[in-house]
């Protein structure tokens, strides 16, 4: 295929949950974590979420003269920003922070908010969505009535795009963008992925509405326009390929490494059958699918997130993600934004791996930093399997692996070079890189360094970090209540201890709430 570039440059005021920011949110108060060292240097990343946690050190690569080199720089991976700068971000002032945010908003915020720290909460919506109270057409009305006055109209950005965009209006005014997320489930045929594939293009067309658009990005699901298990075949027999060399792809188009040192391959434990004709021809339907989202995207001027999944199926994601980066771009800069997700204990080697690829080839690359989403169940594959689980052994690792994957980032954009988005609720992660792009000399308002935050959470962070002059966005998962509550409790199942992590939120809104009250 030939490769699509297109001359115009995106516009520079171009910025970046539930799952979808991929964290797992830990106390702001966390201790710092060490920096990961490799080869007795230290070398640094930035990630989306709120974890931080120390990670193996990074094995040797085949071709260390191109890795990235951050010697005679600040080593900002301590977890402790650097005190002249750590002022950047003031998050004391509720009256400031707050400014753009109604009285009536800040009380049903802090409500929503006491609510859903509670985890009995999370384990009571999960057993009322899967009981059988939701057969009874009357109670389910009920309850998703409810729902959608509270916990969805706090979280979620709208039924339709209609609605999204009144969502989106309001942080525009507010001085935030948005991540527009259409909550879309996995796709098991290719009757649901070409609808799937015309929600995605319906978004896209719909930030075309502004003449300077509010959007962000526009998040974008590859199990929604490639069947799972389809998914499944394709990472195992790039497995296989990755161990065994002999092994020959016809279908496999040109992309970066997928696989490092330290990447779990127990998901495959003999070799694959090649694809069926039939599993090639629904390969290339959804390797179409993403190519037309590409070219939309590339009209719109409005870049790509790309989700992350679990380790069984994420090698077939990173296969497409690259593969697409590479034929679609905008001259230097880049469409596509993988995600890289901190909890796994190959996630450094990994994004060095790309980046170092991407520079090779002369291809603009993005990468989204999260932290992680499917802790429970990759630790329990791996139990049942008797290996090694992927995800690191404690909280201090995965928070130090984002904060040395952002610093790596931050250095690569103070070097003219890499794109990132830095998804985190953490204030430690985000005090952290707003120093380090002070210290390092990077432009707040530079396009290249992007936080996301999900929306109805960390609005702290948010505000602080917008108030400094940085380019903040909005996670917004959008769509009907019936179809996009499953979605919504599934990440919050799977992100336990996020919402519980609010504490900052609730004690500024309540201190800001106070003053009003007391102001007047």
């Amino acid at each position: 295929m030939a490769s699509h570039t297109v001359r115009q440059k995106l516009p520079h005021n171009l910025s970046y949950f539930f799952r979808r920011l991929n964290s797992t949110v830990p106390s702001y108060t966390t201790t710092a974590a060490p920096p990961l060292k490799s080869a007795g240097k230290s070398t640094s990343f930035t990630f989306l979420g709120n974890s931080q946690i120390p990670i193996s050190p990074l094995p040797n690569l085949e071709d260390s003269s191109t890795l990235p080199k951050t010697a005679g720089k600040p080593n900002i991976s301590s977890g402790k920003p650097n005190t002249a700068t750590d002022p950047v971000l003031n998050l004391h002032d509720s009256e400031k922070l707050f400014s753009s945010v109604s009285t009536p908003k800040l009380i049903k915020s802090s409500i929503t908010l006491q609510l859903a720290s509670a985890e009995p909460m999370v384990d009571f919506g999960m057993w009322v969505m899967n009981s059988k109270f939701m057969e009874i057409p009357i109670i389910r009305k009920m309850i998703l009535d409810v729902i959608e006055y509270t916990f969805y109209e706090h979280f979620c950005a709208g039924k339709n795009l209609k609605e999204a965009d009144k969502t989106v209006k309001r942080l525009w005014d507010g001085g935030l963008r948005a991540m527009l997320d259409y909550g879309l489930e996995h796709a098991n045929d290719n009757e649901s992925c070409e609808r799937n594939l015309d929600e995605f293009i319906q978004t896209i067309e719909s930030t075309q509405t502004h003449p300077v658009s509010p959007v962000s990005f526009v998040v974008v699901k590859i199990t929604a326009i490639c069947p799972p298990i389809l998914l499944k075949r394709i990472s195992d027999l790039l497995r296989w390929e990755y161990k065994d060399k002999s092994l020959h792809l016809p279908w496999k188009l040109k992309t970066f490494q997928v696989f490092a040192n330290s990447s779990p391959l127990y998901h495959t434990t003999k070799r694959p059958k090649p694809l069926t004709i039939e599993e090639e021809r629904d390969f290339q339907l959804a390797y179409q699918r993403l190519t037309k989202i590409c070219q939309k995207s590339l009209q719109a001027n409005i870049p790509l997130l790309i989700d992350a999944e679990d380790t069984a199926i994420q090698p077939a994601i990173d296969y497409f993600t690259y593969s697409a980066a590479i034929q679609y771009h905008k001259d230097d800069e880049p469409l596509i934004f993988n995600t890289i997700q901190a909890y796994l204990k190959d996630a450094k080697e990994r994004l060095v791996i790309a980046k170092r690829d991407a520079d090779k080839m002369n291809v603009p690359i993005g990468f989204k930093l999260v932290r992680g989403a499917y802790m429970s169940s990759e630790r329990k594959l791996a139990s049942c399997l008797g290996v090694e689980s992927p995800i690191h052994e404690g909280i201090q690792n995965t928070h130090a692996c984002f904060n040395e994957c952002a610093d790596f980032m931050l250095h690569e954009i103070a070097n003219g070079s890499g794109s990132v988005v830095l998804a985190t609720h953490n204030i430690q992660s985000g005090k952290l890189a707003a120093a380090t792009a002070s210290n390092l000399g990077i432009e707040r308002d530079n396009p290249k360094l992007q936080f996301a935050q999900l929306y109805g959470m960390a609005e702290t962070l948010s505000f602080g970090l917008k108030n400094a002059g940085f380019r903040v966005s909005k996670y917004l998962p959008f769509g009907p209540v019936d179809q996009i509550m499953p979605y919504l409790l599934r990440r919050a199942e799977e992100n336990r201890g996020l919402l519980a992590t609010s504490s900052l939120d609730r004690q500024m809104i309540r201190k800001e709430l106070i003053r009003r009250l007391t102001s007047k």
